[in-house]
């Protein structure tokens, strides 16, 4: 846990916490709005939560050599979950646009 300092660690933290509420809320809204587009944007953080859950557990256990693949893993799941992301906001923009017409 030396690898951060307490405040990095707040911040690395309180972010996991904030996005995981983001999630439930946005499904939340989904089921009260009846859209389904919401709710695919809250699976569609998924990946960019386990981004930050890697790289948590990275700094965690002080960066260990031997957990090396976690920075590949957090890199791949970044990528992933901005394309999931970019999906997400198109369906939820062509949804409003179906609904518009």
């Amino acid at each position: 846990m030396h690898a951060l300092s307490i405040p990095t660690w707040i911040i690395h933290i309180s972010s996991v916490i904030e996005w995981i509420i983001a999630i439930w809320l946005i499904w939340t809204y989904s089921e009260v709005s009846r859209n389904p587009a919401w709710r695919a944007l809250s699976l569609a953080m998924l990946p960019a939560l386990v981004s930050a859950m890697c790289a948590c557990t990275w700094h965690l256990f002080d960066n260990l050599p031997e957990l090396d693949w976690l920075v590949t893993l957090q890199a791949s799941m970044t990528l992933i979950g901005n394309i999931t992301l970019c999906a997400a906001a198109w369906w939820i923009w062509h949804s409003a646009q179906v609904l518009k017409d």
